[in-house]
């Protein structure tokens, strides 16, 4: 007998483990979804209610999610805390910081350092600029490496992936797009690395395409360039 279900409308098959179904609770929540419902977290999780309310409660004493007046639950401060935590063993944070504050200040752009997580990039740390027409980045953001955008490109380079910008990255050093990911943005990154030769991530200036022209993108990477070496850093590996 036919269906008219597609794959897509079944809900998806819940989680085994006990950590497992927790994590994937935490893991439903996202930018855009920031407050869910418990039918919104039982149809993300494919976990039943009866098991959705036994594990928010264990989560919420934990302050891991926080239970608003409504019924709707949101991720609780306990992250927050480990986030920042996490932030504090990158020991290059309190060198970087004033990298992305100075390339800020000469290009008048956002400034963002990302890492590679699996196959996403997350931002660890970000100069947002001033300007009424931005790129907008905050700190913990996640994003698909497949979505594109310069840093991307630059992360996959220098861990293992495939990238079109490979040729580019390794004559110029550096990876530029131009609406590629967002509409009307253009963007160059650079690869990061330690004293050691060890590869630590990328730093993005991105900005408005129309203000943020080739030419611009080129003298955001000397910059960028200029500002990591005063920090310690290379834009090369040893050996590069």
């Amino acid at each position: 007998m036919s269906s008219d279900l597609d794959d897509t409308d079944l809900p998806p098959t819940p989680p085994a483990g006990v950590l497992e179904r927790g994590l994937s609770i935490l893991q439903s929540f996202h930018e855009d979804r920031l407050r869910m419902t418990l039918r919104e977290l039982a149809a993300s999780t494919g976990l039943d209610k009866a098991t959705l309310l036994r594990l928010l409660g264990v989560l919420a004493k934990a302050r891991m999610v926080h239970r608003h007046e409504d019924g709707s639950y949101s991720l609780g401060p306990a992250l927050l805390h480990m986030g920042l935590l996490y932030r504090n063993t990158f020991e290059v944070g309190a060198r970087l910081q004033p990298a992305l504050d100075e390339v800020m200040r000469q290009t008048g752009e956002t400034v963002a350092f990302y890492i590679r997580s699996g196959d996403e990039r997350v931002c660890l740390y970000r100069r947002n600029t001033s300007k009424e027409v931005r790129h907008h980045v905050e700190v913990g953001t996640r994003i698909p490496l497949a979505d594109g955008g310069s840093s991307a490109h630059v992360l996959l380079a220098f861990t293992g992936g495939q990238t079109p910008h490979q040729a580019e990255i390794d004559a110029q050093g550096y990876a530029m797009t131009r609406s590629e990911r967002v509409a009307e943005m253009a963007s160059v990154a650079l690869p990061v690395f330690e004293g050691d030769g060890s590869f630590l991530g990328a730093m993005v200036v991105i900005g408005l395409a129309s203000r943020h022209d080739v030419a611009a993108q080129r003298r955001a990477a000397e910059i960028v360039r200029e500002q990591l070496a005063l920090q310690g850093f290379s834009v090369r590996g040893a050996g590069v």
